[in-house]
C-alpha cells in the first residue's frame, strides 16, 4: 500500500510547492533570510531601536463556501491578508511578514496556486513578505472541493505605539472620521442566516445591489493600512478600530480607554443596499442586524477635533470620502459605543450601558 491510496498525494504536494515558491519568492524583501522549504523561516530584524512584534491571526471564515460554490479562489488569501493587516495597522504597526496554513481533504495543486497568489497579492500590495506556510493534505477531514485557510501576520512597532490607547488626552475634544467599505471577511455567514433556504445562490442577481450574490460576496476585504499610515505621519491619529464581526457596537470600544464613550452619528453615512437586502430577505432584528455587519464602515478613526479638516484632506490625497461619524465624551462608566439614533440600535442598550454590562466595555 503506497502513501497515495492512503489518501495523501506527495506529487501533487511538490506540484503545489513548486507554485507557492515562486509566488512567494515575489514578495520577499532584503530581511528575509530563508527560502520557502526552510523547516523555519528566518526574518532579521536590523534597524530597529527596541522593537515591540504586534502579531495577529485570522481566517478566512464561512466566505470560504462561497469560493467553494463559485470555483473563484483567486481573491480568498488576499482577504485574509487584509484583514490580519487591519487589525495590526489600527496599532500602528508596520508589517514585516506572514505565514498561512492551508489544509484540505484531497489536494489540487491548481487550487492551492490560485489561493496562494490571492496571499502574494495581499503581502505585495501591504509591503510584508510571504515567508512561509503549511500545506496540510488531511484524508477524510473534508469534504472534497473543500478547504480551510488560515493566516498569520507579525509587524514591528513601538513600546508606545502611535495609536496607544492612552493617547487620548483629558479633556481633548475628538472626533471621529470613518471610511467605508464593507468587510465581506465574514459576510457569508450573516447572508446564509438571511437567506436561510430562500432559493439564493450565487448566481442569483441582486438588482437593489446590481451584481450577483456570488459577486457580492466575494468583493475583496480591503486594506486600510495606506490611509492609516498616512494619519500617523501626519501626527492626526490617536485611535482607530477595523470594523468587521460585531459591528461598529462591539469593535469601537476595544480602541478606547477607560473613561470614555463613543457616541456615532448613524444617519452620517448611507449603508450599502447589499446590507439593507440582506436585512430585507432575513428580516433581520435591528440589535443583529448592527451586531453582524458593519454596515459599509470598514475603520473608525479617532482624531482631534482641531484637526479634522487636515484628517479630512490626508485622506481625500489617497481618494477617500471621509464620513465625519461622532464624537468621545468622558464617562464614570468606562468606555462604551452607542448611536445617537438610539431607537434604531439595540432596544436594551441604554439599559446595557447604564448598567455596565454591555460586552463591548473597557
Amino acid at each position: 500500500m503506497r502513501y497515495r491510496d492512503a489518501g495523501v498525494d506527495i506529487d501533487e504536494a511538490d506540484r503545489a510547492v513548486a507554485s507557492i515558491k515562486k509566488l512567494a519568492r515575489r514578495t520577499f524583501t532584503p530581511n528575509v533570510l530563508t527560502d520557502i522549504g526552510s523547516f523555519g523561516a528566518a526574518f532579521q530584524l536590523a534597524g530597529f531601536r527596541k522593537p515591540v512584534l504586534v502579531s495577529s491571526a485570522d481566517g478566512v471564515g464561512t466566505k470560504l463556501k462561497i469560493a467553494f460554490l463559485t470555483g473563484r479562489h483567486q481573491t480568498i488569501g488576499e482577504d485574509l491578508v487584509n484583514h490580519c493587516v487591519n487589525d495590526i495597522a489600527v496599532q500602528g504597526a508596520i508589517p514585516l511578514f506572514f505565514m498561512d496554513y492551508f489544509a484540505v481533504g484531497k489536494l489540487d495543486a491548481g487550487v492551492a496556486a490560485a489561493v496562494v497568489s490571492g496571499i502574494a497579492r495581499g503581502c505585495r500590495n501591504n509591503g510584508c513578505a510571504l515567508i512561509g506556510g503549511e500545506t496540510a493534505e488531511m484524508p477524510g477531514m473534508y469534504r472534497d472541493g473543500e478547504y480551510d485557510l488560515a493566516g498569520f501576520h507579525c509587524r514591528r512597532g513601538r513600546a508606545r505605539g502611535a495609536t496607544h490607547r492612552q493617547e487620548y488626552s483629558g479633556g481633548r475634544r475628538i472626533a471621529w472620521a470613518a471610511i467605508d467599505g464593507p468587510a465581506y471577511q465574514w459576510l457569508f455567514a450573516g447572508a446564509q442566516a438571511a437567506a436561510g433556504g430562500g432559493g439564493y445562490g450565487p448566481n442569483t442577481m441582486l438588482p437593489e445591489v446590481g451584481v450577483t450574490v456570488g459577486d457580492a460576496l466575494l468583493a475583496v476585504h480591503r486594506s486600510y493600512l495606506k490611509p492609516i499610515r498616512a494619519l500617523i505621519a501626519a501626527r492626526l491619529l490617536k485611535g482607530a478600530a477595523h470594523i468587521t464581526g460585531g459591528g461598529i457596537t462591539d469593535n469601537t470600544p476595544r480602541m478606547l480607554p477607560a473613561g470614555l464613550a463613543a457616541a456615532i452619528e448613524t444617519a452620517s453615512w448611507r449603508i450599502p443596499p447589499l446590507f439593507e437586502e440582506l436585512r430585507r430577505i432575513g428580516n433581520i432584528p435591528d440589535d443583529d442586524y448592527r451586531r453582524t455587519f458593519n454596515l459599509g464602515i470598514g475603520v473608525i478613526f479617532a482624531v482631534p477635533a482641531s484637526g479634522v479638516a487636515r484628517a479630512e484632506a490626508v485622506l481625500a490625497k489617497l481618494g477617500e470620502s471621509p464620513i465625519h461619524a461622532g464624537g468621545l465624551w468622558i464617562t464614570s462608566a468606562g468606555g462604551r459605543a452607542w448611536s445617537t439614533d438610539e431607537a434604531a440600535w439595540h432596544s436594551d442598550f441604554r439599559t446595557r450601558i447604564e448598567s455596565g454590562s454591555y460586552l463591548g466595555s473597557n
